[in-house]
Order: structure tokens, then C-alpha cells, then sequence
């Protein structure tokens, strides 16, 4: 009797113990993440959806956010790093339903809502492109962290290639911004990223870090 009665002791501390290191496990801090300790606060920005509706402060409200720069035309970055969202999108919301992915376009010349809504509908129904004019963009990104710059080519490389005003390239930051429920910046995601090789965001450790932030906030 003596001895039934340890080993049930004994499993029930067993059960509590890996229930215990489940949760401290869970709730241990990020470890890919530049994860803020203080959240930044996004100032007052307003930008449209591809949808054509008002994107601003308050639609960051109560979800978590995945923030990315890019552009439609742009020839790896972008196209690599939706495609991953895409992949992972359904693992991020059982972390928590409560989940939206951005795509913020850093080419308002050629990036019209209906080619945004083309574009991002591609990757995924559920994912958002939003879009604005300069004079929003450029204060938008210096507050989440972010830079962007337009590369246009000289005269003489438009008259080799045949290129027009319409053909350039975008510099955008590649990282993933992560906004809380309150709408403020509460961590960076940025890319591995290898000599000669396109940046990549890595799936497996967003989500692994993304369970802990939520978990800790």
C-alpha cells in the first residue's frame, strides 16, 4: 500500500513538473526577437487599405500586428517573406486568432489599390496592403524603425536598358515589425541574412519568440 501510495506521489510530481516548465518555458523571454521592455507608441499615422478603407492607430487596436515594407515589383525580398507568412500564418493564430499581417507598399507610384489587392490577395485572403503617399510613409517607417529610399537608374543606364521613368528599384528594410493589442511597437523581427543571398525571415523562430511575447504581455 506503502508503495502505491509513492508512486502516485511520485507521478503527480512528475505531472506538476512538466506542467511548471511547460509554462516558464512559455513565458521565457524572446530569444530571436529585438523585443522592447518598453513598447514604442506609434504616432498618429492614417494610410488605405487595398480595400480601399481607412487604415490608421485605431486599426491596430485589439490584434496582433506583423508590419512589413515592401513593394509589388520588388524581385525577392517581398514575394520570399509573404510567402513565409503564408506558410506560418496558421501557426501564429493558434498562438493567438487575434493575428493580421501587413504589407505597408514603399511605392505609391506604381502600387495602385486594385494591383496592391492582386498582389496581396496572392499570398493570402486574410493579409492586408496598405498604401499612402510619401508624406505619410517616410514618418510612418522612421517611427516603427524602419527606412526605405527610391533607387532610380542614371540617364545613361535608362538609354542602355531601354528602361523608362517607371522602372527602379526600392531599398526597404526587410525586417518584420511586431505591434500589440494596444498599438505599439513591441518587437523586431530582423532576417537572416547571408552574403550574396536574399534576406529571409525565419518561420520557426518567429513563432517560437511570437509564443513568448504573447505569453509575457
Amino acid at each position: 500500500m506503502n508503495k502505491l501510495i509513492t508512486i502516485i506521489v511520485a507521478l503527480g510530481a512528475l505531472v506538476a513538473g512538466v506542467v511548471l516548465f511547460g509554462q516558464l518555458n512559455q513565458k521565457a523571454p524572446a530569444e530571436f526577437a529585438l523585443h522592447y521592455q518598453q513598447p514604442r507608441v506609434i504616432k498618429p499615422f492614417q494610410l488605405t487599405d487595398h480595400s480601399g478603407a481607412t487604415f490608421d492607430n485605431q486599426s491596430l487596436k485589439g490584434q496582433w500586428s506583423w508590419i512589413f515594407f515592401g513593394y509589388t515589383s520588388c524581385p525577392d525580398v517581398c514575394p520570399t517573406t509573404l510567402q513565409e507568412m503564408n506558410f506560418i500564418y496558421d501557426e501564429l493564430k493558434k498562438v493567438t486568432v487575434d493575428t493580421q499581417v501587413l504589407l505597408v507598399s514603399v511605392d505609391p507610384q506604381r502600387d495602385t489599390q486594385e494591383k496592391l489587392a492582386s498582389y496581396i490577395g496572392y499570398f493570402n485572403p486574410e493579409f492586408k496592403a496598405l498604401f499612402g503617399d510619401h508624406g505619410a510613409l517616410f514618418p510612418f517607417a522612421r517611427n516603427l524603425g524602419l527606412m526605405y529610399a527610391i533607387t532610380e537608374p542614371d540617364d545613361q543606364e535608362k538609354e542602355n536598358h531601354g528602361q523608362s521613368g517607371q522602372s527602379y528599384l526600392v531599398d526597404h528594410s526587410a525586417s518584420m515589425v511586431l505591434i500589440n493589442p494596444a498599438g505599439h511597437v513591441e518587437a523586431i523581427f530582423k532576417p537572416e541574412q547571408a552574403l550574396g543571398q536574399v534576406p529571409v525571415i525565419e518561420g520557426d523562430k518567429l513563432i517560437s519568440d511570437f509564443a513568448k511575447i504573447v505569453a509575457l504581455y
